[in-house]
């Protein structure tokens, strides 16, 4: 490609060259290859480029910001070009170098703060020739590639892109995360379809508010291509969400509550069953009733099946047709993903790792449990603390049994995360005299409504336990709980490491849990 037609409209080029490649990466660029350097959070980018033009940079874009223009006139031996604002930009850049593929697929956005995962697997599964990028990487389901973010940046959203197509994908079920939306790393990508899960607390650590989160999450309604977008009905944001979509996109609307509502297509739930085999239910569409059953487990795996299964209503899938695929679906690793025997108990490992996700699994499993529920679970350091309590409360009213553990503690003392999530319990609250009340509305307002349906006995004083070495806790977990019990594994899913300070150590739940259940059967 000429650099003149990559930057057209964008920046004056002196020096039109044939160029062969885009690089963010210093260390990844190749002679011929145009270095991108943004102005990061920590540092420039500029700050990297002799290494750039010594592996064969032919050219530099950069951003001004920062001290951007103070390093480029530091530089004598390539074309230096000045764009503003690039980060933005670059995803318009980068479509053009690979041929803007998004064009030629339909592009699913999944966005919301639980369910992004589960539905982009869920829909590669149902859907012909469907790609995935998101949490667990990119590719097709059961062979993923891995990828550094739920939304990688715009550079490498273009080159997955590219190569999806030239997979021959038609379809592509993208997670598309609030961090993404805000920081540009989906522009440039022409979006089909935009699925909204659900909203609730995460990220307060990024965004600083729930309205600057719930503003970033609405830009992806004004992408360009878009034809509809799915609405979760029960969601307390989903009025706020289609107030804005545009007049030119088709609304469709889910609900497994019964929320009534003015849009011509809304696809229901009804008749819900919660079995040890996993949950059936019927679908109710205008005129049609299907009756769904799904080896999957919780009240939201229903909603993550009524998401996809509306996705794939709005594309001209038929309900029928729809109906009969989600009978073999398959779980999403470290997402309510079952472990142990009929003969032991249920185990769950799940990536619930804020309140909302925490009480839907909590509360959902209850209805799967024949005797006691455990939960093991921490929270994550460096991270939105305000949550910490509030999932401290959720899991103690829930569960039977609460072990609280680490997370990933990243570069914060576990000890003062576990003294967080503890100011959030009742059986706490003479520990170092902290104030462990807390306002209702902070917590998720399902909980309210499931507790009085519940009749659940009051909670005991000495139901929660420490134990912070994760692999110990889940360990003891396991021995402990009887045949009929449920116990679940929370925060890290799929997670194949556990960070701290700053160091990834291998670990995974999955594995831990499946070592613990051998221990267990051994002693038996």
């Amino acid at each position: 490609m000429r650099l003149k037609d990559l930057l057209e409209g964008l920046a004056v080029v002196d020096k039109d060259m044939s160029i062969n490649g885009l690089s963010l990466n210093s260390r990844t660029v190749a002679c011929g290859n145009v270095f991108i350097a943004l102005a990061g959070a920590k540092q420039h980018g500029l700050l990297h480029v002799e290494q750039a033009i010594n592996n064969g940079a032919c050219a530099v874009i950069f951003d001004p910001a920062g001290n951007g223009r103070q390093l480029a006139e530091q530089i004598n031996n390539v074309s230096v070009i000045e764009i503003e604002n690039l980060g933005l930009k670059l995803g318009e850049i980068a479509a053009r170098f690979y041929g803007d593929p998004s064009r030629c697929m339909n592009v699913i956005g999944i966005t919301g703060t639980n369910g992004k995962t589960s539905c982009s697997q869920f829909l590669s599964q149902l859907l012909d020739d469907c790609g995935i990028i998101g949490t667990l990487g990119w590719g097709e389901w059961g062979k993923l590639s891995k990828t550094l973010n739920t939304t990688p940046d715009a550079l490498a959203v273009q080159q997955i892109l590219a190569e999806l197509l030239k997979d021959k994908k038609q379809t592509v079920a993208m997670e598309v995360s609030s961090h993404g939306l805000e920081q540009g790393r989906v522009n440039g990508v022409t979006f089909k379809g935009a699925v909204f899960t659900n909203i609730s607390r995460d990220h307060l650590d990024y965004h600083g508010t729930m309205e600057a989160y719930v503003q970033a999450k609405l830009e992806l309604l004004k992408k360009p291509g878009l034809a509809f977008a799915v609405v979760n009905l029960d969601d307390s944001y989903s009025d706020q969400i289609i107030a804005v979509v545009p007049e030119s996109v088709d609304v469709w609307g889910y609900s497994v509550l019964g929320k009534k509502s003015d849009l011509p297509a809304t696809v229901h739930a009804e008749n819900i069953l919660h079995k040890m085999d996993g949950i059936e239910f019927d679908v109710r569409w205008t005129t049609e009733t299907q009756r769904v059953k799904v080896p999957l487990y919780g009240d939201f795996n229903i909603e993550n099946v009524l998401a996809v299964l509306t996705a794939m209503l709005a594309m001209g899938v038929p309900l029928t047709e729809a109906a009969e695929k989600l009978a073999h679906i398959k779980p999403v690793t470290g997402r309510m993903e079952r472990f142990g025997e009929e003969a032991g108990p249920m185990i769950f490992v799940d990536y619930a790792h804020t309140p909302d996700a925490l009480d839907k699994v909590l509360s959902s499993l209850r209805k799967h449990c024949k005797q006691a529920l455990w939960v093991v679970f921490g929270c994550g350091g460096n991270r939105d603390v305000g949550k910490r309590p509030q999932m401290g409360k959720i899991a103690e009213y829930w569960a039977d049994h609460v072990i609280i553990t680490d997370d990933n503690p990243r570069f914060e003392n576990g000890q003062d995360i576990v003294h967080d999530i503890l100011a959030g319990c009742s059986s706490t609250a003479r520990d170092g005299g902290r104030d462990c009340s807390l306002q209702s509305s902070a917590f998720p307002p399902s909980m309210e409504v499931r507790s009085v349906a519940t009749g659940m006995e009051p909670v005991r004083p000495d139901k929660v336990e420490v134990i912070q070495n994760r692999e110990k806790a889940i360990q003891k977990v396991i021995a402990k709980a009887a045949a009929n019990d449920c116990i679940v594994i929370a925060g890290k899913g799929h997670e194949q490491y556990q960070e701290i300070n700053g160091v990834q150590l291998p670990f995974s739940d999955r594995n831990v849990v499946m070592e613990a259940l051998k221990m267990r059967a051994e002693n038996l």
